[in-house]
């Protein structure tokens, strides 16, 4: 193998939610990465390993990344990772080699081609995945692509971006096996939001629950109070509780919030990032839905805001499995002295997959984009996946707790896939 290098009550709210969202630098919801929150650039660049004594007939592989630019530091770790996995694996029937996507990704995949690739894992962001698309095309080259862009699959490129969709489903399920009918969502603006919230009516009807409210927002503090306020139907649960006899037994007056009725959902999915959804906390507990169990993405994954957040203990949301990736990121350290990036197990799980496939692949014949359509899939660090008849990356997801905290995992992902979840 061989790798050639080329990522009141109300001002305090709403003084909270304003600091949770510059802290958050207004994270993603978006459908595509744009911006990644990524460790500093590790200290050494990726290493070539040493050479075979004698050279095995081998398929190129090109892995598209930026390894310059705003998303460097996250290229590189993709790429450092997929070093690791042929070091580890022992592979030497593929010749991985890596292109640097921040000049233009279009040119990186023409010169990828022209040099012989058979093979793109990447690119990372979905604009640049439509760059690249015509090129492998018109070259039959097949793109197992980083991006979350559900829309980029089909036609020869595959997406092994981490799905809202899937995450929602997984933690509707949960909330369903708990008793919860009815459910709420709290859905960002934009294109994430828009997805987040078809995958969350489609859920909750497949499951046999209800959906009661959805409330679209903008990601300003303001906008945040508002839509708790109107997500819980706060004024006219107030306007009934004035309307309720106020007298105790005791002749004393109850206090109006002691007539509250009760909100009208036991779930609430906040589509959005950790630190928004801590934002939301203390607004739907004055709001009176301190009480229901609140759902999240795979956007809390690795988020340390949700630990304390008030209005979060008790939460839920599903991901892929951590621990085979704290073990990866401790090898990292070891050989290339720096923090990886959490998108670094697509590297390496691209390449186990490439590696997985290698015995079937002819040296010199266009990669077989049939063996993708495995049924039981494939296993990696982000656990076991599978790609659907569309192209997308169908992965086994784990359900975390948030309390004191701590996060729990209180539902484990799946071995297998071949038995549905």
């Amino acid at each position: 193998m061989r790798i050639v290098n080329r990522f009141g009550r109300r001002l305090q709210l709403a003084s909270g939610i304003a600091i949770a969202l510059l802290v958050s630098g207004c994270t993603r919801p978006a459908a595509r990465v744009a911006t990644v929150n990524a460790p500093p650039p590790v200290e050494r660049p990726v290493e070539a390993p040493v050479a075979p004594p004698v050279a095995a007939p081998q398929n190129r592989v090109a892995l598209l990344v930026p390894l310059s630019g705003a998303n460097a530091a996250v290229g590189q770790s993709i790429a450092n990772a997929a070093n690791m996995a042929l070091l580890e694996s022992g592979e030497r029937r593929i010749n991985l080699r890596i292109y640097d996507t921040a000049g233009g990704a279009a040119a990186a995949a023409s010169k990828a081609v022209n040099e012989g690739a058979r093979l793109f894992l990447g690119p990372l962001l979905a604009g640049d995945v439509r760059a690249v698309q015509g090129v492998a095309s018109a070259n039959s080259v097949p793109v197992l692509s980083f991006s979350n862009d559900a829309a980029l699959a089909g036609e020869g490129t595959y997406v092994l971006g981490y799905q809202p969709g899937q995450s929602i489903a997984r933690v509707v399920q949960y909330a369903r096996g708990r008793g919860a009918v009815r459910f709420a969502a709290l859905i960002p603006d934009g294109v994430y939001g828009q997805r987040a919230a078809n995958a969350f009516l489609r859920a909750v009807e497949a499951s046999g629950g209800r959906v009661v409210s959805v409330v679209n927002y903008a990601r300003t503090p303001a906008k945040l109070l508002a839509a708790a306020r109107s997500v819980t139907d706060y004024d006219r649960r107030m306007a009934r509780a004035a309307k309720a006899p106020a007298l105790r037994p005791d002749g004393s007056v109850a206090p109006i919030a002691s007539r509250l009725p009760p909100v009208g959902f036991q779930a609430l999915l906040i589509a959005d990032s950790g630190p928004v959804a801590a934002a939301f906390g203390p607004a739907l507990t004055q709001y009176g839905a301190g009480g229901v169990l609140v759902l999240g993405t795979e956007l809390w994954n690795n988020e340390p805001a949700i630990r304390n957040a008030r209005g979060l203990q008790g939460a839920v949301f599903a991901s892929v499995a951590d621990g085979r990736f704290a073990a990866l990121s401790g090898r990292y350290r070891e050989k290339f002295g720096g923090t990886p990036s959490r998108l670094a197990s697509f590297g390496y799980d691209s390449v186990l997959l490439v590696n997985s496939l290698a015995d079937r692949w002819p040296v010199g014949q266009p990669f077989p984009r049939a063996l993708l359509a495995a049924p039981d899939g494939f296993a990696g660090i982000d656990g076991v996946f599978r790609f659907t008849g569309a192209g997308i990356a169908d992965r086994g997801l784990e359900v975390q707790r948030i309390a004191g905290g701590t996060i729990t995992t209180v539902q484990a992902a799946p071995k297998t896939l071949g038995g549905g979840r």
